[in-house]
């Protein structure tokens, strides 16, 4: 049998768990973050890959992203002594500990897609 949890503990909980929700959201909200995170999950990417996979973004916007994810250690910006410059961007130990949320939400899109298409 369940214990009877006090309803100001609960309250109480339920404030914790929500405001750890906001601040994860706070990190990786918008619509490009998750996704440009969810690429570099495959490995290092140039600015112009990253560009290409994550469609729809534009550079200024994406640069954007990039300086934001940086600052939250989640993306690394590598840039090597190349002639041009070459500018690399991956993801961190840190930014890994994303993964599993960010493919169980791929999961879960692929079988909403399945379900709302397949409805009749």
């Amino acid at each position: 049998m369940r214990e009877k949890i006090a309803p100001e503990r609960m309250h109480s909980e339920c404030s914790m768990h929500l405001r750890s929700i906001n601040d994860t959201l706070d990190i990786i909200n918008g619509k490009w973050k998750i996704s440009i995170i969810g690429s570099l999950g495959f490995g290092k990417k140039r600015f112009m890959e990253l560009q290409r996979e994550v469609e729809g973004i534009g550079a200024k916007m994406l640069s954007k992203e990039l300086r934001e994810l940086e600052m939250n250690k989640l993306v690394n910006r590598v840039v090597y002594d190349t002639k041009p410059v070459t500018v690399e961007y991956e993801i961190t130990e840190y930014g890994k500990t994303l993964q599993p949320i960010i493919q169980e939400m791929a999961r879960w899109g692929a079988q909403h897609r399945k379900k709302i298409m397949t409805r009749k």
